[in-house]
């Protein structure tokens, strides 16, 4: 195993670290620190380092928008589960995934670097099996996030339809129609992530002004409002089992899929990592947006969840509503169709904004995997603007993905929703090999590891066991239909592209891959 230089780590530990809370230019000492990561990791600093602490703490908790993702997709965990079914699988899933988040976090202090879990899969395992298993992993978590990226920018058109539909009840949305909303976001995220990157980091912060506003205004228009269960009803006595299964207890685990989305949305937990080339002091400061950004929105999705169950005045007649949006049928019931408009919109520009955020996380992602070789044609998506400093073939790329499989749906939703469901599952699959490879690391070869500056001491090592139990536990439930008689309109189809996705990395392993990828490790600096 090849470790950073003592010299380098001496440095590093006798550096001044800029405090959280200053958002102001790097010392020197910064700039330090930042060359001896690159450097220990043999990497070129290309992309330019404009995220400051609290615009990579903004980033990190605008691109999760795990109240906005809990609120507007949130039925099945309804179906399955009702109103405490979808209150107590929330509040375990949020503890389960800190433990997750701390593994990632910690990760992202000993390798700073946009590749994220396949750069820490290729440094962390054992030397006899991370080509394979590096390789393996850079191909999921690039088609997961390229998945993620188009399902982001259909969930917000397929939301507008629903709007449509409030206001005139005899529209009947068309998948073309969805199609063209996709087209729409995708020019808006491009525009935002070429021509407006050098004002990502202001934008950043007045987004998460936005974020907190929105939660605000949404809390008090329900609890001010709205018509309200009864405690009883929220936290006992509304179970549901609209799915038919054997037992409360199995229903309520394969409801608490929408809990998983959520509290992962589309990725979000580890997106500041692959933006770790871009921030300032990033070996602490990245680490510290992850834990930050996941708590905070976990904390205030929470309020915001027990809100909203509070204000549901019938969970069968919400998934029934005719705009397929539970949300939007609890805002009926509140307020006008003006309101509703309102109350929506208010929501629809977080979330938008996050799917610019997380586009941007996505191409340097899969910038970085082409940078070490791993994807086809990489000398193009692995190169940097030279004006700009920004991966603009890799954002191209991702655009085009989004806009590709956004034509699917023209076809068939449920094969369009086949592909998008592969989120869950593969993120899962790449969060367990990294933090296994870890715990490997710290059991047979602690003294190995890094020198890094987020660190969880003697908790370490038992916190990454949980997590990796947790991930397992996840991913099991992930791969459930929503019910008990399967068709193919309800059929759970991530098991099937999980699988397809994996063949095609084992494919390519062994046309390309074995011969062109030898990993990130090979570079790293003894």
């Amino acid at each position: 195993m090849q470790v950073r230089n003592k010299t380098a780590r001496s440095e590093t530990q006798d550096m001044e670290v800029q405090p959280m809370d200053q958002d102001v230019a790097p010392s020197p000492k910064t700039a330090v620190l930042d060359d001896n990561d690159m450097h220990r990791m043999g990497k070129t600093q290309e992309l330019k380092r404009n995220l400051r602490p609290v615009a990579a703490l903004s980033f990190a908790s605008v691109l999760q928008a795990t109240w906005e993702f809990i609120l507007i997709s949130n039925d099945e965990g309804l179906q399955n589960g009702g109103l405490p079914g979808m209150f107590w699988s929330y509040i375990w899933t949020f503890i389960g995934f800190g433990f997750i988040i701390a593994s990632l976090s910690e990760m992202s202090s000993m390798a700073p670097t946009s590749g994220g879990q396949y750069h820490w899969v290729s440094e962390f395992s054992s030397p006899r099996y991370q080509k394979f298993l590096s390789y393996v992993t850079g191909w999921m978590s690039v088609l997961a996030w390229q998945a993620g990226s188009a399902s982001g920018s259909f969930l917000t058109g397929t939301i507008i339809q629903g709007l449509i539909s409030v206001r005139n009840p005899d529209y009947e949305p068309q998948n073309w129609q969805g199609t063209l909303f996709v087209f729409a976001m995708v020019l808006i995220i491009y525009m935002f992530n070429v021509y407006a990157a050098e004002a990502m980091p202001i934008m950043n912060n007045l987004l998460m002004i936005l974020h907190v506003l929105s939660w605000a205004v949404i809390l008090i228009v329900l609890w001010a409002m709205a018509p309200h269960q009864p405690p009883s009803a929220v936290f006992s006595t509304q179970w549901k089992n609209m799915g038919g299964w054997s037992t409360m207890g199995l229903s309520v685990m394969i409801g608490q899929i929408s809990a998983i989305y959520g509290s992962l949305n589309q990725q979000g937990s580890d997106a500041t990592a692959h933006m770790s080339e871009e921030v300032k002091d990033a070996g602490r400061n990245v680490p510290i947006a992850i834990a930050w950004g996941y708590f905070s929105n976990g904390i205030m999705a929470t309020i915001l969840l027990i809100t909203y169950l509070f204000a549901t005045p019938s969970v069968e007649d919400s998934l029934d509503d005719v705009t397929g949006f539970p949300f939007l049928y609890v805002f009926k019931q509140a307020t006008s169709v003006a309101g509703v408009n309102g109350l929506t919109a208010i929501i629809l520009l977080p979330v938008i904004f996050s799917n610019i955020l997380f586009n941007a996380s996505t191409s340097r992602q899969t910038f970085a995997f082409a940078r070490d070789k791993g994807l086809p044609f990489s000398r193009w998506i692995g190169k940097v603007d030279a004006k700009r400093r920004i991966p603009v073939n890799a954002i191209v790329l991702s655009c085009i993905i989004s806009c590709a499989l956004s034509l699917i749906n023209i076809g068939s939703e449920t094969a369009f929703n086949a592909i998008i469901s592969l989120n869950v599952a593969a993120l899962m699959y790449t969060y367990i090999i990294s933090i296994s490879c870890v715990i490997y690391r710290k059991v047979w070869h602690p003294d190995t590891l890094p020198s890094r500056r987020w660190d969880m001491g003697r908790a370490g090592l038992p916190v990454n066991i949980i997590g990796l139990l947790y991930c397992c536990f996840a991913l099991f439930w992930s791969l459930w239909p929503s019910d008990r008689i399967v068709t193919l309109d309800n059929f759970n189809w991530s098991v099937v592209i999980f699988v397809g996705v994996f063949i095609i990395s084992l494919f390519m392993y062994i046309v390309k891959g074995r011969k062109e990828y030898s990993g990130p490790v090979v570079m790293v600096q003894h």
